[in-house]
């Protein structure tokens, strides 16, 4: 199913659509201020096997990012960060980054595993921070690589749709994607270390 929503005006039939799909514990794919990424609610446990398995991981090794609609909410996942790094997270989100944090109690009884850091992502686009404010909590982030040999990632929602409908429930078409990820940053030491360069530009250094 390709469901369209404009960014800047979308329609409430069709964010209707794709939450039903996530309630549903369903698979979307859906668009970020980057990539598009697969994605799904974080309490679907069977729904996020499945992105794990597109992945080609095994769900105990994944490290998909949460993304949040605001940043109040990450405390719900991610222990309390130093001054220094909340003004650094105020900074940048919503924007193309993944910051990486140390996780709270809840995240592992979620997967089942001893995970102890968590990436979290308040994306600049509209369409997936309203997912997430409707849906009440936030939904996973794992990004769609094209298995191209010269571009990494497709940008094309129809593209994208058509190579994975019969593997996803929904493909949201929020126009055209990015070619670039994130930037990651590593925050769970109190310091910020760069883990990867992508679309946000990095000052902190």
């Amino acid at each position: 199913m390709l469901i369209r929503i404009h960014p800047d005006n979308p329609d409430p039939r069709q964010v209707k659509k794709a939450l039903d799909v996530l309630r549903d514990g369903g698979v979307i794919i859906y668009p970020t201020d980057g990539v598009y990424a697969f994605g799904c609610d974080i309490y679907k446990s069977k729904a996020v096997e499945r992105i794990a398995q597109l992945k080609g991981i095994k769900p105990e090794k994944a490290d998909f990012s949460f993304v949040f609609d605001d940043l109040s909410r990450i405390t719900e996942f991610a222990r309390p960060v130093d001054t220094p790094v909340y003004k650094l997270l105020k900074q940048c989100l919503p924007g193309p980054y993944t910051f990486i944090l140390n996780a709270n109690n809840s995240v592992p009884k979620l997967f089942k595993n001893n995970k102890r850091t968590l990436g979290i992502r308040i994306p600049d686009n509209p369409i997936c921070r309203l997912l997430v404010s409707e849906l009440g909590n936030p939904i996973i982030s794992a990004s769609v690589h094209d298995e191209d040999e010269i571009l990494e990632y497709t940008t094309d929602p129809e593209l994208i749709h058509e190579r994975y409908r019969d593997m996803v429930d929904a493909v949201i078409d929020g126009g055209y994607g990015a070619l670039v990820p994130s930037t990651v940053i590593d925050c769970s030491s109190g310091i910020p270390e760069l883990v990867r360069l992508g679309a946000g530009e990095v000052d902190f250094e």
